[in-house]
């Protein structure tokens, strides 16, 4: 597998010599270039740029599992995007409001929500009593009534063996999540493959706590990752 370090600009300048603003520079110009988020032409529809433009201006998403994260991640301007890992059916729309209130895109974890269903109607719970912008989830079923709520979606999948690469090339066609996010997201050989045979933009997840892993899963083809850790988000 290889190392992070290896990777380098033209010059030949390790990116792990650059600063965080230098890197989300670099790698709008890497994007365009592999044209891995504005083709979506397996679609036929053109993709909302709200979402793309803040993961644009900064692919670190700030994860939160915490009232303590959720307070850190809202004062930090250079974060754009929060991927909501806690809360329950009480809670979650105060959750989500703090984050629309600090100008960020706010996706709720649907799965890890308590006091709520596996069914789809939980997505229609979410769509009206909040202003979330969208959902992630691991079941097929919601990503689908999300998309049907013209909510964004990010459907999450943990590499477990090799059955995982066929499931995420069939569901890609089948659900058409706007992202997808897999777990965890410190192997970048992984990430590459997975980045190759989708035409989704993937988001690398897990497990992401330092500069070098972040620069491994983006050099890899990872249009973004999230991570829970502090350091990360303040890169």
């Amino acid at each position: 597998m290889r190392c992070c370090t290896e990777y380098t600009d033209r010059a030949g300048v390790s990116l792990l010599d650059y600063t965080m603003s230098q890197v989300q520079r670099l790698y709008k110009v890497y994007r365009v270039d592999r044209s891995i988020l504005l083709d979506h032409s397996m679609r036929g529809e053109k993709m909302s740029s709200f979402f793309h433009e803040a993961v644009e201006e900064n692919p670190i998403i700030a994860a939160v599992k915490n009232m303590d994260d959720l307070k850190i991640c809202c004062s930090l301007e250079d974060i754009r995007v929060v991927f909501i890992l806690f809360g329950d059916v009480c809670s979650i729309r105060e959750i989500v409001q703090q984050i629309k209130d600090s100008g960020k895109v706010a996706m709720v974890h649907v799965d890890l929500i308590s006091g709520l269903s596996s069914k789809e109607i939980v997505v229609d719970f979410i769509r009206k009593n909040t202003e979330a912008d969208g959902i992630i989830s691991t079941k097929a079923a919601l990503i689908k009534r999300g998309k049907e709520l013209k909510m964004f979606t990010v459907l999450r999948y943990f590499l477990l063996d090799s059955m995982a690469y066929e499931n995420i090339r069939q569901q890609q066609h089948a659900v058409k999540p706007d992202y997808i996010e897999v777990l965890p997201g410190v192997m970048p050989k992984v990430i590459g493959k997975v980045c190759k045979m989708s035409k989704t933009p993937i988001i690398a997840g897990g497990l992401i706590s330092d500069k070098e892993s972040v620069m491994a899963a983006l050099s890899a083809g990872a249009i973004a990752v999230s991570s829970t850790n502090h350091e990360v988000w303040k890169m």
